[in-house]
């Protein structure tokens, strides 16, 4: 059986969720699904990593398509800090380390997590999601 390419993934990654396959789509969805791994990304790290790939992409489109991606389903926005956001192709709930020391975020295991109960939301309200981000730093 032939293994899928980083083209061929990115295209089906879009598909899925019915968004057209354009260049810049396509350039940013095979840096972040291409080889079949999650990543966590920023807005800027992401444009660094495409400018790399000599692809022709501005920063403006890459928030733009990132904003996409997140509205489609294909990716969650993970806020840090109440003003930097990270990016995260794993779209199931799970629990985030990050590393202070490195502007870094990673998944940390789900199944050590535990959560007993939530408040009651106000009225007039549902709880939409809940946002774990463990925060470290070297010892």
């Amino acid at each position: 059986m032939a293994s899928v390419t980083e083209e061929e993934r990115a295209t089906a990654w879009l598909g899925k969720v019915g968004l057209r396959p354009t260049r810049q789509r396509l350039a940013l969805a095979r840096l972040l699904i291409g080889d079949g791994h999650h990543r966590h990304v920023t807005a800027e790290s992401l444009f660094e990593a495409v400018k790399t790939a000599g692809a022709a992409v501005s920063l403006a489109t890459v928030y733009n398509t990132l904003r996409a991606f997140c509205d489609a389903g294909l990716m969650q926005e993970v806020t840090v800090d109440g003003s930097k956001s990270y990016f995260d192709t794993n779209t199931h709930d799970h629990p985030h380390f990050y590393w202070e020391d490195q502007a870094r975020l990673t998944d940390a295991p789900s199944d050590q997590l535990v959560i007993a109960r939530l408040p009651d939301a106000p009225d007039g309200a549902e709880i939409a999601s809940v946002d774990v981000v463990i925060r470290l730093r070297r010892k």
